[in-house]
């Protein structure tokens, strides 16, 4: 919970910091701030609901979960694009100021993740491996014994996100400093998250859900599905950004 109020701020901040750089006023990012993130903690839960249908809701463990974070994404986009036209934003401006600090936000929860021993990995015998507490597992679940009975190391999948996003933040507001337009950094952003996601499925282990069978039927998670879509919306957005870019101005012949 520390972990996670602490990124929750930090990429507040951030994004007040970038969108001043577009002339959003900051008591506007704070507001859109506030209400995307109770957005995206609906529609973490949501999603967490759909994709494990035997969870319990109404319970203490529900509420301190993180719930899955694409459904966190999704509820906090459609925020926006609300918000937006309440307060009559230039959308891509917006997004272009709260993409690094999602990033941001990711790296720190993660580390919240990794105390809590949630989200781990497949097990291994390379030198990344971790060893979860006792309290861990009772807590989450995470393995700490192996099939044989010997300490169970684990993929720290965890701290591999959050260095990651860590970096994406870094690459993030270098970018914003000199994009070439508006919507490069949400549609960056898009891309390499939606990437990293997708490859680092294969080494996570614990359990996710099956959304509507999707998994059974493809063999991939629902998050490597949802990276997918995010992949392929970030492309389309991509090249419809570009093609309403402003063509080169036409040379003038000196008489």
């Amino acid at each position: 919970g520390i972990w996670l109020a602490l990124g929750m701020l930090c990429a507040l901040i951030a994004a007040a910091r970038l969108g001043a750089r577009d002339g959003i006023p900051k008591d506007r990012i704070y507001d859109l701030g506030l209400w995307t993130l109770v957005s995206a903690l609906v529609g973490s839960k949501l999603l967490m609901f759909l994709v494990e249908p035997g969870v319990q809701i109404f319970t203490l463990d529900f509420l301190r979960s993180g719930g899955v974070f694409y459904g966190g994404l999704i509820g906090g986009f459609i925020a926006v694009v609300f918000l937006v036209r309440f307060y009559k934003l230039n959308f891509w401006k917006v997004a272009d100021a709260f993409a690094p600090g999602v990033a941001l936000g990711q790296a720190f929860g993660r580390q919240g993740c990794f105390a809590a021993g949630c989200c781990w990995g497949k097990e291994t015998d390379s030198f990344l491996g971790v060893h979860f507490t006792e309290t861990g597992h009772e807590y989450t679940g995470v393995p700490i014994m192996t099939a044989d009975n010997h300490p169970a190391y684990l993929f720290p999948t965890q701290l591999i996100e959050s260095f990651t996003m860590l970096l994406v933040f870094g690459i993030l507001v270098y970018l914003h400093r000199h994009k070439k337009f508006n919507g490069q950094i949400l549609i960056t952003y898009g891309i390499i998250y939606s990437i990293f996601r997708f490859l680092i499925e294969f080494i996570r282990d614990d359990p996710r859900g099956d959304l509507f069978g999707l998994t059974t039927m493809t063999g991939l998670s629902t998050s490597q599905l949802a990276s997918l879509v995010v992949a392929a919306g970030s492309i389309i957005f991509l090249i419809v950004r570009l093609r309403r870019l402003p063509g080169p101005e036409p040379a003038v012949e000196a008489n």
